[in-house]
């Protein structure tokens, strides 16, 4: 049994299914983690979805984490486009993707499915968070809008019993992954910007095996698309 994490899919499918069927090669005593932002930016939300959902049903231990922008998908379905901080080609091609005009019209598949992720794991050797806790805080549990959202946060390790922290949320160049990845440092930002296939220094998903600390490379294979760029 192996165990992985990646993050920040957004929208891009293939590269998903890339990732598993020829990176990792995932099988179904393995387990993957993936630490939110599905959705949004890129050009397949509801591919994303629809592959996550049909590797559960088959058994595939699969666990993702609610992002930022799974939130603000689940927000715009409630209460309108007025949510969703795009750009007007994404929101285009968001639409288009899902078959609809009215992002209030999100079918209840998808609506359930980000509805009902959690905003942390925790794991007997790791924490894992879509962007981060706010240790400022004497209950960094709480405050689900920070795990979410927060960036350029100081650990304080006391307050996650020490173990190893893994998150996403800001795209981070490959080059300095593969640095905190070979000194397996304590805290890692798995986001390797993989929408964002216009950047040279993103446009990659990576993954991590939890136990041998090997990263997994994935480039972007999705493209072209509108925008790509951060």
């Amino acid at each position: 049994m192996a165990r992985y994490a990646l993050t920040d899919i957004h929208g891009c499918s293939s590269t998903l299914r890339a990732m598993v069927t020829q990176q990792l090669r995932l099988r179904k005593d393995d387990e993957l983690y993936i630490l939110g932002d599905l959705v949004n930016k890129g050009p397949d939300s509801k591919g994303v979805i629809d592959y996550i959902i049909h590797l559960q049903k088959q058994h595939f231990q699969v666990k993702c984490l609610r992002g930022n922008h799974d939130q603000m998908l689940l927000h715009a379905a409630r209460i309108g486009e007025s949510a969703l901080k795009l750009t007007q080609e994404e929101k285009e091609m968001l639409f288009s993707n899902f078959g609809i005009k009215d992002i209030t019209h999100l079918p209840d598949r998808y609506f359930n499915f980000l509805g009902s992720l959690p905003f942390y794991l925790e794991l007997p050797d790791y924490f894992m968070v879509h962007a981060g806790f706010d240790f400022k805080q004497e209950s960094i549990f709480k405050d689900t809008d920070a795990m979410m959202n927060i960036r350029n946060y100081k650990v304080d390790w006391p307050k996650l019993s020490f173990k190893p922290l893994l998150h996403g949320h800001t795209p981070t160049a490959l080059h300095a992954i593969k640095k905190a990845v070979a000194h397996k440092e304590p805290q890692v930002n798995l986001d390797a910007g993989c929408v964002y296939y216009k950047n040279a220094a993103f446009g990659n998903l990576v993954a991590l095996d939890l136990d041998s600390f090997q990263l997994y490379i994935q480039t972007n294979v999705d493209r072209p698309y509108p925008n790509g760029r951060k």
